[in-house]
């Protein structure tokens, strides 16, 4: 099959478009033909040999965690999805090496859910990894409730997009860091804007000045230390971004795959709680462009690679 793929860590032009072994299915996944597959700065991340002290890689890696697409194989002891099935999936294993930036990948059943349907390939693709983030911190963590104040760190950004609307449909405040041209993008997800950098302390106090219960911090670094200062008592920090958080009595968080919790976040968008903002698409050979995008840091909502598709012979 072709894919993206790299052989050694390194910037953008380490990934290469081309042949790749096909992936074999185990008794326990399945075999997803990739409609859209979106990138995240963990992704980067990992191509730059940051994460090699938490994941092996097997080389050639195929990049990316993110998929949408249709099923074409369910493992032997699949009984969950069958062949036709669309599906999205957050295909995280404890190694690098099979990715999502293909025309295939096998997926472990544990990672799938299936696809909302009212969302395009290219807006569920961008939905698992940031939506099971906001949504495994905001309702596990945290345990957000009805009435509280929470503020989202870089809110029209992929993970925090998603935090702001599933606070505000757990009943909450939902103040959002964000840049002055991206306010609106903030309001209509249906958080306040506040505008990050120098100052952003007393601009949160202004508008909560008893303190906020909870903080979601996707930013680290200093924001860390504006965020305890402005904690209620009792109030709770997480982090998904700087294992410093607990330094100031806070907790870190790596998300993990769930197929339940993707199951609920498929349910949601469903509904109309939840929604994914592609901010731009790249086709699968120009995947190193969408991560040098994805690393300048300033993207609003999901940047998504797509790849062509044509129905399975029957």
């Amino acid at each position: 099959m072709k894919a993206i793929s790299y052989s050694r860590y390194g910037g953008p032009e380490v990934l290469a478009f081309g042949e790749v072994r096909d992936p074999k299915v185990g008794p326990d996944s399945v075999l997803v033909k990739v409609r859209a597959a979106a990138v995240n700065p963990v992704d980067w991340k990992a191509r730059e040999g940051y994460l090699e002290g938490l994941f092996e890689a097997a080389f050639p890696v195929v990049p990316g965690w993110d998929v949408s697409g249709v099923v074409v194989r369910p493992g032997m002891a699949v009984s969950e999805f069958d062949v036709g099935d669309e599906v999205i999936g957050y295909v995280r294993e404890d190694f690098l090496s099979r990715g999502t930036f293909a025309e295939y990948v096998a997926a472990p059943l544990r990672t799938l859910a299936r696809k909302p349907r009212n969302l395009s390939f290219e807006e569920a693709a961008g939905l698992p990894l940031v939506g099971l983030t906001a949504y495994q911190v905001l309702v596990k963590l945290l345990q957000v409730k009805r009435g509280e104040t929470v503020l989202v760190h870089a809110a029209a950004g992929g993970v925090g997009s998603i935090a702001v609307q599933l606070g505000a449909h757990l009943g909450a405040r939902v103040i959002g860091t964000a840049s002055q041209p991206n306010h609106d993008f903030v309001r209509g997800l249906g958080g306040e804007p506040v505008t990050y950098g120098e100052g952003l302390g007393e601009r949160v106090r202004g508008l909560a000045p008893e303190g906020v219960d909870a903080v979601f911090d996707t930013v680290g670094g200093d924001a860390l230390k504006v965020s305890a200062n402005l904690l209620a008592p009792e109030g709770r920090l997480v982090s998904v971004a700087d294992g410093g958080v607990v330094n100031y009595g806070g907790r870190y968080y790596f998300v993990r795959p769930d197929a339940e919790d993707l199951q609920r976040l498929s349910e949601l968008a469903e509904q109309g709680v939840v929604s994914v903002h592609v901010s731009e698409t790249f086709p699968l050979e120009r995947a190193a462009d969408a991560h040098r995008l994805n690393e300048e840091g300033r993207t609003r909502g999901k940047i998504v690679v797509t790849v062509d598709w044509e129905p399975e012979d029957t």
